[in-house]
């Protein structure tokens, strides 16, 4: 049964062959190892001895931590312990045998783990807005502000230490007491970073800059504004350069001393580092202690498992910021 319309047909000698398909192109790697034997040799043995310069140390530090307190000043550093000291762990928790302090670490655990992540998070998204700001926007002297901005990255956080002191105790936020449910002197130690960061709005800005800029004018014509612009298109793609400043925040929120000590009094507000320090003056002999250095390696080696974890789990995207960048390039 005929449908009323005609089924074009080619006619005789006419059909032409189909094009073949353009041949995709490799992935173009970011760096290729040499391909010499010779080569190839002296550099897997350069990865290897720098291998070994950054892994010994945490080992090391293993080893001793499962050491006596006799055999971890032993002349011979022995890297296997025997015997195998277990009880230094527990001791991290329960307090060292004839000692009267008794370490609250898991309460420091938890102290560093909330702290570090509102300090990633805020410090994420305050830098990224910024830095989306200064990357799309064009407004008069808005080279000049991002200069300031990056100025201040050659001031000392020693020069702002006292006066930021200051602030935080004119808002009352130094001394005892909670607000929102959380101590007050433990704001100083993430509230600032609502502000951004001037390393990460470099970081970010860059990144930004490396999107195409019809990708935002396209949304514009639909109809988004700035906000959902940033949120459905600017962060998504930058997602790789996000994750990096998350991690590299939330590591140097880890292991940060030098506020917990000007900031923190209580040892129930202490955070790892700073309850490290305590520990250190405690268990040494110039407070009374019997030098059960084991112990304060042993917590060491518990405080830096959060970070090994937190690095591979962002180390994809880690890596493909690096690379990203590196084929902008």
């Amino acid at each position: 049964m005929s449908s009323g319309f005609a089924t074009p047909t080619p006619a005789q000698g006419s059909a032409q062959p189909l094009p073949a398909a353009l041949p995709i192109a490799p992935r173009r790697r970011w760096y290729r190892p040499p391909a010499g034997g010779l080569s190839r040799i002296a550099y897997y043995t350069m990865l290897t001895f720098c291998t070994f310069l950054f892994v010994y140390p945490f080992v090391w530090a293993v080893s001793n931590s499962l050491k006596t307190r006799d055999d971890f000043f032993d002349h011979q550093t022995r890297l296997v312990p025997h015997p195998f000291q277990w009880s230094n762990y527990s001791d991290v928790f329960n307090g060292v045998e004839g000692q009267l302090y008794k370490a609250a670490f898991g309460t420091w655990i938890w102290n560093s783990l909330w702290i570090s992540v509102l300090a990633a998070v805020t410090v994420t998204v305050s830098s990224s807005l910024v830095a989306f700001g200064f990357a799309y926007f064009r407004f008069p002297l808005r080279n000049f502000f991002f200069g300031c901005v990056l100025a201040t990255m050659m001031l000392p956080g020693v020069v702002t230490l006292v006066p930021t002191y200051l602030l935080w105790n004119k808002l009352h936020f130094t001394g005892p007491g909670t607000f929102l449910f959380l101590s007050k002197n433990q704001y100083p130690l993430w509230a600032p970073n609502l502000f951004g960061s001037a390393f990460y709005i470099f970081l970010m800005r860059q990144f930004f800059l490396g999107i195409p800029r019809e990708l935002f004018e396209a949304s514009r014509m639909d109809g988004d504004n700035y906000w959902t612009m940033f949120w459905r298109i600017a962060a998504p793609l930058a997602r790789p350069a996000m994750i990096v400043t998350f991690i590299f925040e939330f590591k140097a929120s880890w292991t940060e001393l030098q506020k917990a000590i000007v900031y923190l009094r209580s040892d129930k507000t202490f955070t790892v580092p700073r309850g490290l320090k305590n520990l250190l003056d405690l268990y040494g002999p110039s407070a009374g202690g019997h030098g059960d250095y084991q112990v304060i390696v042993a917590a060491t080696v518990l405080s830096t498992l959060p970070m090994i974890i937190i690095f591979f789990l962002g180390q994809r995207y880690f890596v493909e910021g690096i690379a990203t960048q590196g084929r902008k390039g």
